[in-house]
């Protein structure tokens, strides 16, 4: 239990091919209804398609697909439709992240604000391209977020199973919704704590990536407390490591598997585990280099260069992959604590090594 299995966890039971299956189908109904309000609608139709269902690891519906079968649940096609819906709630996360971030791809693909800037300069409309752009992405985010909602009820459970999850879907885009915002109060602030890094990391990413999407596979079950307590104290840990190890990819990953340019989390000035790390770790210089360059729109591979090696002199970087390791161990232990379905154990096993090792 301490090496991924050949197959995928994410591939197991088929569930990749599921999900895709499930969220082509709503799309597919979803654009049916666009195009019959107005066939200008079709573009936007287009973006979300190609959003969704052209990328995207599945990892929010794994966890809680794992969740719900560990928990006992027997599965159906259903169960799969229903946590599907996660996709979109992180549909709308990505495409208003990448706004605020002003970030000109995701998936090695303009993203959406880009994608319908481009569109108004190549029909030769009126007004200002940039803000026709940003405006789709707020639309097509918050659309995104209205159709997690309508997925998660449509998808063919009863209403008394659907009425132990709803709280806990609820919650999970709460949490995610402060969570951005507490990420660009933090890049507006400056602040660079340890604490506030930690606290941004918990509600923007690890929380609705690993902990509630597992408490929302429990809810579905109707899993006793014991699994619940025993899901959160898994997926919480893991779930900051997943953060971590998406902030170390924002400075140090390959673009050509992560599909963002280069030391693009410095760009964006965020004030990650990592960044905060190397201001504790580094000297004055160090320091007044980060402070000069972190945040740069316009900072080059040079700049890109020296901060990294400054990151990586502080032990920030070294830091960081300690604690990775470490919220792994320790999710990986509190899985132990409880008697969950062989398969499901194994799987949530697994999991945890793709989401913290990854390199995309």
């Amino acid at each position: 239990m301490t090496h991924a299995a050949p197959v995928s966890p994410v591939d197991r039971a088929g569930l990749r091919q599921r999900v895709d299956k499930a969220l082509t189908g709503f799309l597919t109904t979803q654009r049916g209804w666009l195009t019959g309000v107005d066939e200008a609608l079709v573009p936007v139709a287009e973006a979300v398609e190609a959003f969704v269902l052209r990328g995207g690891k599945r990892l929010r519906p794994a966890f809680g697909y794992w969740g719900y079968r560990g928990a006992g649940g027997v599965d159906s096609d259903q169960v799969v439709a229903t946590l599907a819906a996660l996709e979109f709630v992180q549909a709308s996360a990505l495409i208003h992240d990448d706004l605020m971030d002003r970030s000109d791809t995701r998936r090695g693909e303009p993203a959406v604000h880009r994608r319908f800037a481009s569109r108004h300069r190549a029909s030769g409309w009126t007004g200002d391209a940039e803000g026709f752009g940003d405006a789709a992405a707020i639309l097509l985010g918050d659309l995104c977020l209205v159709w997690s909602d309508e997925m998660l009820h449509s998808a063919g459970l009863d209403a008394r199973t659907l009425a132990r999850a709803r709280p806990v879907f609820d919650e999970m885009r709460t949490e995610v919704t402060v969570g951005q915002y507490l990420d660009v109060l933090t890049q507006a602030t400056g602040d660079t704590s340890l604490e506030r890094a930690g606290k941004v990391a918990r509600y923007k990413s690890a929380k609705y990536t690993v902990e509630r999407p597992l408490l929302l596979g429990a809810a579905l079950a109707g899993a006793t407390a014991e699994v619940e307590a025993t899901y959160s104290a898994y997926g919480l840990p893991l779930g900051e490591a997943f953060q971590l190890r998406d902030d170390v990819l924002g400075v140090f990953g390959d673009p050509a598997q992560t599909g963002k340019p280069a030391g693009d989390d410095l760009r964006e000035g965020k004030r990650t585990y990592l960044v905060a790390a190397a201001v504790a770790g580094t000297d004055d210089a160090g320091r007044a280099l980060i402070d000069r360059h972190l945040g740069d729109p316009g900072l080059d591979g040079a700049g890109v260069a020296r901060l990294r090696e400054v990151i990586t002199a502080s032990g920030a970087l070294a830091r960081t992959e300690e604690r990775i390791a470490a919220l792994t161990d320790t999710a990986l232990a509190a899985l132990a604590t409880v008697d969950l379905e062989t398969e499901a154990r194994q799987a949530l096993v697994d999991l945890a090594i793709a989401a913290t090792r990854r390199a995309d």
